[in-house]
């Protein structure tokens, strides 16, 4: 029962590898085939030396014909020559490859990435997934990069067992002449039987022994990621531009200090150095010093029926490499079973990341290309809760979108403002209730049709190191009058005029020395021209002012009108004063839309909510009488 689980965990294993071969191949197609080839070559290249090495002293021993001999050495020459120089350029070609493939591999997580619904990326657990299997690779190269070096040794493996077998087979069949007394013994069936039994047999323990070594490298798993996670972040955290001023005035390098005194656990005293003194290093011992024994059994086995006349001195160098190689081979592939199921395990986490199904429904129906925008939008008694939360964020909340007006959204933090955004913009689908877009439940809709619709500026908006009109087009290839007009319209036209290298200058300093770094008010104005490229029906801006000065804030909102033109516009803000001008407020308390209205009305309403909001703040806008 014991092998019959053993045998389906490598079964699992061989098939989850093998997936993992198929996938490193989309990004990779060329890396296999090589290393396939330069495996192969790598497994000959020991007996084509043995061979040649073998027939050279034969004729020495023996006949020593000199044109045979030159024959002999000039074939091995060539032949080792070549192997060794075709090895060398597919090593260098190998390792180009697969140090691309360490980049590219990436690509397969990006993909995932760029695919996955937003509800699911937005999971903490999904980026802790990914955390994890980054710390594997980083730790000791477990999971998708530990496959080329399988694959590698399989093939090699495979074929050296192969190659080594058909030069070793005459070693078993040569007779010893009778002559030569007891040794005669060695021709019998059941002496050369029991002999091959035994190298396979030994040679396969010794294998399992080192298998047994590999598999303990899961259970220092979690520990070691969790070391290389403290790493990763204490070990470089002197490098962060953004600590430095912090790590300066509270002297947090004593933090860092403590860490790096207490933690051990790539040290010798550490779980994986202790495993390495204990059950981990017994193993692997044990398996070379196996490996070591039926070597030397081979040795003696040979030497014996040279002794007996069975074969010359330069088959002797034949078959004490051949069954060398072999047994080594041998104890590679056993050993490399062992490899397969720890590495198995780390894979899994990889394809539970790449396999995260993505629930939203995907609608068929496209969106109406209107020329007067006129879309309405309702939301119908919707509510909402985060995945994995208890509290609702939105409760029972009714809205309807007049096209082309302006409509802005207040309330305290917390209060579902921004939920209520990323559901209209459909990152989430309610639990309860509906939202419409033209009377049709917006998931009937062709997804990429729908978010095509707006254009969102929000609170943490990030931008990319690429050039300032690339940044603002979100394309390498954009119109530059149109960019420019857009960051003109949202404030940034002045300081447009100050760049030497205009659209073209390159934003930040990851990519580029004379890159531009930009305050965070001025990123923010580029965030909104992004925003107005779009050129979206529905302009939605979550806390767009946050990062600007009142001036500026004061310059945006004066022409705001202006820069939504047809559009309708809907804008979360926490200064009040700019709501003024907003056809319709919507005031959210505690997940709910409490009051609705204009400015005016909203303001003359002494119980309400926002009237309690701009008693709070217009102390900040009144002057105040000099004692």
């Amino acid at each position: 029962m014991r092998e019959k689980r053993e045998k389906g965990k490598l079964r699992r294993a061989a098939a989850v590898h093998l997936r993992a071969v198929r996938t490193l191949h989309q990004v990779s197609p060329r890396f296999f085939p090589l290393e396939t080839a330069s495996g192969l070559l790598n497994a000959i290249a020991p007996y084509v030396t043995v061979f040649f090495s073998a027939r050279i002293l034969r004729e020495l021993a023996t006949l020593r014909r000199t044109d045979v001999l030159w024959k002999w050495v000039i074939a091995g020459v060539l032949c080792v020559g070549l192997v060794s120089l075709l090895g060398a350029v597919l090593k260098r070609r190998y390792g180009t490859l697969l140090s691309d493939l360490w980049g590219r591999k990436e690509i397969l997580f990006i993909r995932k990435m760029f695919s996955l619904d937003f509800s699911e990326l937005d999971r903490q657990e999904t980026h802790d997934l990914r955390e994890q299997i980054r710390e594997n690779e980083n730790w000791s190269g477990w999971g998708l990069m530990k496959v080329p070096y399988i694959f590698e040794n399989l093939v090699g493996g495979v074929t050296g067992l192969l190659s080594g077998a058909a030069l070793t087979v005459s070693l078993f069949t040569s007779p010893v002449p009778e002559t030569a007394g007891r040794l005669a013994l060695l021709n019998h069936p059941v002496f050369i039987l029991l002999l091959a039994a035994l190298m396979v047999t030994v040679s396969a323990l010794a294998g399992k022994l080192l298998a047994a070594s590999e598999k303990c490298w899961g259970d220092t798993a979690q520990e070691a990621t969790l070391g290389n996670r403290l790493f990763s972040h204490f070990g470089f955290v002197g490098l962060d531009q953004e600590r430095a001023v912090d790590i300066r005035m509270y002297e947090q390098q004593n933090l860092v200090s403590a860490y790096w005194k207490t933690d051990t656990t790539f040290g010798a005293d550490g779980p994986i150095g202790r495993l390495a003194r204990g059950k981990m290093g017994v193993y692997a011992g044990l398996g070379v010093c196996v490996t070591t024994l039926i070597t030397g059994f081979v040795y003696v086995f040979t030497c014996l029926k040279a002794w007996g006349g069975a074969f010359d001195v330069g088959s002797v160098t034949q078959y004490v490499g051949a069954a060398t190689a072999m047994i080594a081979n041998i104890f590679s592939l056993t050993g490399l079973a062992g490899t397969l199921e720890t590495n198995a395990g780390f894979l899994d986490k990889t394809f539970e990341f790449l396999d995260i199904p993505n629930a939203m429904y995907e609608g068929s129906l496209t969106t109406e290309k209107r020329s007067d925008r006129q879309y309405d939008v309702e939301f119908r008694d919707v509510s909402f809760k985060y995945p994995g939360a208890d509290a609702w964020a939105l409760r029972h909340v009714n809205l309807k979108f007049k096209v082309g007006r302006r409509l802005a959204i207040v309330g305290e933090n917390g209060s579902g403002k921004t939920t209520f955004i990323k559901l209209l913009c459909r990152l989430y689908d309610p639990q309860e209730g509906q939202i419409l877009l033209n009377g049709i439940d917006i998931r009937k809709y062709r997804y990429d049709d729908y978010m095509a619709l707006f254009s969102v500026v929000f609170q943490d908006f990030r931008l990319i190191a690429q050039p300032l009109g690339a940044n603002v087009a979100g394309s390498i290839q954009y119109d530059r009058d149109r960019a420019y007009r857009a960051l003109a319209d949202a404030g940034f036209g002045e300081r447009l005029k100050t760049l030497e290298r205009g659209l073209d200058t390159m934003l930040y300093k990851d990519l580029a020395e004379d890159g531009v770094e930009v305050s965070g008010g001025e990123a923010q104005k580029i965030a909104i021209a992004r925003a107005l490229y779009k050129d979206a029906p529905f302009i939605i801006l979550d806390e767009p002012t946050a990062a600007l000065d009142p001036i500026a804030e004061a310059e945006i909102y004066g022409k705001f009108d202006e820069i939504a033109g047809d559009k309708t516009a809907v804008y979360i803000s926490h200064r009040l004063s700019s709501c003024k001008f907003c056809d319709e407020i919507a005031v959210f308390h505690q997940g709910r839309i409490v009051q609705q209205g204009s400015h005016d009305a909203l303001v003359a309403d002494e119980s309400g909510k926002y009237h309690e909001f701009w008693t709070a703040q217009a102390q900040y806008y009144t002057q105040q009488p000099t004692a």
